[in-house]
């Protein structure tokens, strides 16, 4: 059981729990990945990614949470937006939204949303430029999000089409804004800013249906189905049926198209990355070791496409290790990135 919901206007960080340590606590919470990636980046980028995640991890909860209907998800994604742009008090916020989630929502989320206030804070310490992107961000996948929520998701998407643009929502918007933020950062990066933005949606996309695919029962659990009905529907699968503890040949043709479809997006992040200047290796590392562990999921599901739990096709950590070492080996040279992610892929 939760301790009972306290007022976030009462709850006061102490010395110790502001600012930075505040939002790296926080993040440890709800992503280990992100906890692991965010610290590479130079400190004046880290600070504001890991503010960024945290507002986009904040609509997240708002999406997933199961005691919410259509129309409340709607209005909370609606009331951040005006927190974030027209300066709606954080902490009425909060408390509306924290009295409303369910046990089902991770201990380490109902502390996110009890600290809006302070995230929201920090967000407003960035320059004009900062807050915009992250602001454009937030707005985009709250507003993208809610859309679908009204929509019956039990029994799949409709093509993948559909899936792009729900991908678009909540995962390559967010590569926009990590490009408006590096640009921003750096004029040495802005001068590739044309094939960054250009690629920077994919990145994201590649990330989210990975993210997808290995999660698929466990969104199923919550009633949601985010696979493209046309994709299964040409090898012969309906969704309508899909249950775990199957091997059903046909939905698994149907996994693996879509797992070399992820691989496509992947392959466009990585020459995404290879524009960032080779001096710059927090940036580097930042994206390469996300879709390294990326790309070694794919691989666990095509091997295992009749998974029924996404702990079986989660990597270990020595897999993750050997990701990090190769990509400190590689990290300044093009070539040596290209051939291990070569070798990462086989057979996708």
């Amino acid at each position: 059981m939760y301790a009972l919901h306290q007022p976030a206007s009462s709850i006061l960080p102490s010395a110790q729990e502001t600012g930075d340590e505040l939002q790296a606590d926080l993040l440890q919470g709800v992503s280990r990945t992100f906890a692991l990636t965010i610290p590479q980046l130079p400190r004046r980028l880290s600070r504001v990614v890991s503010n960024a995640y945290l507002l986009c991890r904040i609509v997240d909860t708002i999406e997933d949470e199961v005691s919410l209907t259509a129309d409340q998800k709607r209005r909370f994604c609606t009331g951040f937006i005006d927190v974030l742009e027209g300066g709606a008090d954080a902490a009425r916020f909060s408390d509306s939204l924290a009295a409303l989630l369910s046990e089902n929502t991770l201990e380490a989320e109902h502390r996110l949303v009890r600290h809006i206030p302070y995230v929201v804070r920090i967000t407003r310490q960035f320059d004009t430029a900062q807050q915009d992107a992250l602001t454009r961000c937030v707005k985009t996948m709250a507003e993208g999000m809610w859309k679908f929520q009204a929509q019956q998701l039990n029994a799949g998407l409709d093509d993948l089409q559909t899936l792009d643009r729900y991908c678009y929502y909540v995962a390559g918007c967010v590569g926009e804004m990590l490009t408006h933020l590096f640009c921003h950062y750096s004029p040495e990066i802005a001068r590739n800013g044309r094939g960054l933005f250009a690629r920077a949606a994919a990145f994201g996309q590649g990330l989210q249906m990975t993210n997808i695919l290995k999660d698929i029962w466990d969104d199923l659990q919550r009633g949601v189905c985010w696979l493209p009905r046309d994709i299964f529907d040409r090898s012969g699968y309906d969704l309508s049926n899909l249950t775990p503890h199957h091997h059903d040949e046909r939905f698994c043709a149907g996994l693996r198209q879509l797992v070399s479809i992820a691989h496509g997006y992947l392959r466009e992040a990585l020459t995404y990355t290879l524009l960032i200047p080779r001096e710059e290796t927090g940036i580097r590392h930042f994206c390469l070791w996300a879709i390294g562990m990326a790309v070694l999921t794919l691989q666990k599901i095509r091997h295992r496409p009749d998974f029924s739990d996404s702990r079986q096709v989660k990597i270990s950590r020595r897999s993750v290790r050997a990701t990090i070492l190769t990509c400190k080996i590689g990290v300044r040279h093009d070539a040596l990135l290209k051939m291990a992610f070569q070798a990462a892929s086989i057979g996708i």
